[in-house]
């Protein structure tokens, strides 16, 4: 049975130090560690980041996954049921060494049906829930702080490497033909700083054009199983049959869902392969009506 510890920060500026300290203290026998990429958004979900897909990937039935605090690994109630739902079906153990989470069995099931007790869940929600309303009051706090600079002359944000006296000068200089390396020598400060004071005189600085649309975002799709096993027994072209086979299998129930993850026109193209039904009902996808629901920002959901 192996020990599999998961980490990861929500920026780049932070460090696992004290993810190691709780961790280190636990004891833990012949870790194996998976740490994600420093930055990693508490926003995407736990089973679209490339580690802990690793971690699911080597985990064995009978394994343990560790974690320092539950919010290492997810935040919202919809991210920790869903990884809990695939912990229960790869049958692994989690153990959550700090804070609120660490004194409950969240992988408790019941006896006879087999579904994730509704005490747990009701502390996971709740617990959940405060964690949010922590995150909500923070916001309206550093919200408040800013407005309160504002109102006394001060601007939030990083002050800038040079000082706007200087600015002129360094600005002059590059159109004069000085280097920016030569620059960043003479005022101490680095390259960057020197580019972001001359960003818009630089030769590849190109004005947006406003009629030019923005680019589309990628958005997150719950599709239901059985329409995703029809899609994928149809002629798709190249994108959509990428989409399908990135997509993540989220267990529900007896079946389970397809998260895909893509730009909205590929989104499309797979709900243009509906059929619409007579009398102009909802379409018609594999013989499954497909309803569109659009939730959160970034997030599209299909039942």
């Amino acid at each position: 049975m192996a020990n599999l510890v998961y980490k990861r920060v929500s920026t780049d500026r932070q460090s696992t130090a004290r993810q190691n300290l709780v961790l280190d203290e636990a004891g833990i026998e012949d870790p194996v560690t998976f740490e994600e990429e420093p930055g990693t958004s508490s926003r995407l979900h736990p089973l679209q980041r490339p580690k802990f897909g690793d971690l699911l990937a080597y985990a064995r039935p009978g394994d343990t996954v560790h974690i320092s605090e539950m919010f290492r690994l997810a935040r919202g109630t919809g991210h920790i049921l869903d990884v809990l739902d695939v912990l229960h079906c790869d049958r692994l153990a989690l153990r959550i060494h700090d804070g609120a989470f660490s004194a409950m069995d969240l992988t408790a099931r019941h006896p006879r049906t087999g579904e994730l007790l509704s005490t747990v869940k009701f502390m996971v929600q709740t617990l959940a829930a405060a964690g949010e309303l922590q995150r909500d009051l923070q916001r309206e706090l550093t919200y408040d702080g800013l407005r309160a600079a504002e109102a006394k002359g001060n601007k939030g944000g990083r002050r800038p490497a040079i000082k706007t006296e200087k600015t002129d000068a360094v600005r002059t200089g590059y159109l004069e033909g000085r280097s920016i390396a030569a620059l960043a020598r003479e005022y101490g400060v680095s390259r960057g700083a020197i580019r972001t004071a001359v960003a818009d005189l630089m030769p590849e600085h190109v004005v947006a054009d406003e009629d030019t649309p923005a680019p589309e975002l990628p958005v997150a799709l719950d599709m239901p199983g059985k329409v995703a096993d029809f899609l994928r027994a149809t002629d798709l072209n190249d994108a959509e049959r990428a989409a399908l086979d990135q997509g993540v299998t989220v267990p529900r129930g007896q079946g389970y869902t397809l998260r895909i993850t893509t730009v909205p026109g590929a989104h499309r193209q797979l709900l243009d392969r509906c059929q619409p039904r007579e009398g102009g009902e909802a379409p018609l996808l594999g013989g499954f009506n497909v309803c569109v629901l659009l939730g959160a920002p970034g997030e599209v959901r299909a039942t």
